[in-house]
């Protein structure tokens, strides 16, 4: 028996709780999560699944030495159909062209609705 193409979330955020939280709206909205703590982990699994995912979330601040802008940047610029969402309890500078910047706190609602938009559009 075949079972249905799932679209597929990568969570990138280094706060557990946060990413936990993040994960479950996502498979709310019936996708595969992938979760990463660090913009590098991250990095990795889009050469591995850019092409797979539908929809990247991340925060600004991660561990490890890249942002999460940065990543935004990277992911883009390689995979330019993946919808990205940036998040941060701070103002960002600037966010990559065609990415969405959801501050902090946000409604899961909210993220719910943008998940939902990312399954209907791929």
């Amino acid at each position: 028996m075949g079972r249905a193409l799932k679209h597929t979330a990568l969570v990138v955020e280094d706060d557990e709780l946060q990413r936990e939280l993040v994960s479950l709206i996502f498979e709310e909205s019936e996708m595969n999560v992938i979760q990463c703590e660090s913009a590098e982990a991250a990095a990795v699994v889009l050469e591995k699944a850019g092409r797979d995912l539908t929809v990247m979330f991340t925060d600004v601040e991660l561990a490890g030495k890249m942002s999460g802008v940065e990543l935004a940047e990277l992911a883009k610029r390689r995979f330019p159909d993946i919808d990205v969402i940036i998040t941060s309890g701070q103002g960002v500078d600037r966010i990559p062209e065609n990415t969405l910047f959801m501050p902090k706190p946000w409604l899961p609602l909210e993220l719910l609705r943008q998940a939902e938009r990312s399954r209907t559009r791929h």
